[in-house]
Formats: structure tokens, sequence, C-alpha cells
């Protein structure tokens, strides 16, 4: 008999993703699962998208991390609600991961909730967690070359953030070749290039992220 543990443990996750799903769309909570690799501004982003939304979107966070809560205390310090999920040593979380964390969430008065993977640009492609959009934080100090070697990651997201744009002028990063190898990838992505540093195109994507909201 073949044994197809790969495709029995997705299949699972498939199923408690839909369940999250379902209880997401039930509360009237939109979901962004926020991926990237290590140090390129996953948490940053988030804290620079609270602030402007303060009394317009209630805002909730999961932070997935091997280890530590530095960054849900980093959230919480803003107010925010805010849950650590430490994975032990997976490179990813997946959806009963969240399904566990979100009993600790005021989902009921939660609007828009930010799910911080794993810093990992391979592993978290292939877990659902019951989000409504995909979002890869890229950044300029790690090269234009990202999307090259590692398709996976850019050609299923729904959003790609290109952050820390202020460094552009001291790099040798190629922006049009960085946009080419996207768009053959990935066409329809959503993209915003900024600086959570400087606030550099963030208000471009408080927009959209207020009108998809509000869109469901």
């Amino acid at each position: 008999m073949k044994v197809q543990i790969v495709k029995d443990i997705l299949s699972a996750n498939e199923q408690i993703a839909q369940e999250n799903r379902r209880l997401f769309d039930e509360k009237g909570v939109f979901v962004l699962n926020i991926m990237a690799a290590p140090g390129a501004g996953k948490t940053s982003l988030i804290e620079r998208t609270i602030e402007p939304l303060r009394g317009r979107l209630r805002i909730g966070v999961i932070e997935g991390d091997v280890a530590s809560s530095i960054d849900a205390d980093r959230i919480a310090r803003l107010g925010i609600p805010a849950v650590q999920i430490n994975t032990g040593g997976a490179c990813h979380l997946d959806a009963n991961m969240v399904c566990v964390a979100l009993p600790r969430l005021p989902l009921d008065e939660t609007d828009l909730l930010f799910i911080e993977n794993v810093g990992n640009l391979i592993c978290p492609t292939n877990f659902a967690l019951g989000e409504h959009l995909k979002v890869i934080v890229a950044s300029s100090p790690e090269g234009d070359d990202k999307p090259y070697k590692y398709p996976g990651m850019f050609s299923v997201v729904d959003v790609l953030v290109l952050n820390k744009v202020d460094l552009l002028p001291l790099l040798q990063f190629d922006l049009d070749y960085f946009r080419r190898g996207v768009e053959a990838l990935n066409p329809d992505v959503a993209f915003f290039p900024m600086s959570c540093k400087t606030g550099e195109g963030v208000q471009e994507w408080i927009d959209w992220l207020v009108e998809r909201c509000r869109a469901g």
C-alpha cells in the first residue's frame, strides 16, 4: 500500500483552514497571512499599519515564531490584542496552530487580523491558515533576484510589499528586474513599494487595505 503522508497532512490542514475561514467570515474578520524572509519587516509593516487605522478598524495580531514572544510584545505595547505562537522548530504556521490561538483573541471586536507567519520563503506557501489574502514582504537588502529564486512564494501571494525602498540608492537593486520577475509569475499581484522606517508609500497601502476590508 502506498503511504501518502504529505498529501494526508495537507488535506487535514486544508480542512481546518476552511473551518477557520468560516469562523472569520461569520465574525466579519478580514485576515491577512503575512509571509517573508527573516528581517524583511513583517512586524514593522504591522506596526506601521496600526496607528493610521486607530478608530477606523479594530485590529488583532497572531505572531508566529520558532521561539520567544518578542514580536507579540512589540504589538501588545501598542495596545493591540496579540497572541504568540511558538512552533518549537517548525518553519511555518499551520491551520491547527491558528485554530488553537483564536479563542484567545476578541474576534467579535476585530475587523482586521494579521497573522505573521514564521520567517521563511518556502514552507509557509503549502499551508493555508484560513486567510483571505496572502501577503509577502520583500526587502531591498535581500536582493532583486528573490522572485527568480523563490517562485513558489511569489506566485501564490495576493499582495507584495517591497520594504526598505529608502535604501535603494545605496544598493545594487534593479527594481525593473525585480518587477519583471514578479509579473512573470503573478501579473495580478497588488504591489506596494514602501519604507516602514520613513513612511514612504505607507498611505497607499493603508488606503488599499481599508477599501479591501470594507469590501469584505
